[in-house]
């Protein structure tokens, strides 16, 4: 999300479907085709306080943003390698960027693994 939170959350009653990607000017950044820099920006974090119910149909309205964003890929990536601590970034909130990263780190752990083994084999072969 690009734009600082709004007080109230909106109701996305957009469809979620992703919008074809089209040639992008690659002199201008991603997010200035982010659909979340229209109208929605209040839907990207949690205000203070916010009941459990709220959150989790927030966080769905925002994901449907998300689903028809045509930047959604990068987005998610700059959460991710940022780390974006807060927010719904790229259809994923903060939490599940969480395991994506824990998940990352694991599978990067276990190819450094395998890669020291074939060495080894390699070596002694």
């Amino acid at each position: 999300m690009l734009q600082p939170p709004h007080s109230s959350p909106q109701v996305a009653a957009a469809p979620a479907q992703r919008v074809p990607v089209r040639d992008r000017d690659q002199d201008a950044p991603w997010h200035t085709e982010a659909v979340c820099r229209r109208d929605e920006a209040g839907l990207f974090f949690a205000p203070s306080k916010e009941p459990t119910a709220a959150r989790l149909s927030r966080e769905e309205a925002a994901k449907r943003v998300c689903a028809r964003c045509p930047v959604m890929v990068e987005c998610r990536e700059h959460a991710l390698l940022q780390p974006e601590p807060y927010g719904v970034w790229g259809g994923l909130t903060a939490a599940e960027r969480r395991v994506v990263l824990a998940r990352r780190r694991r599978r990067d752990l276990e190819l450094k693994k395998a890669a020291r083994a074939t060495n080894r084999i390699a070596a002694a072969g």
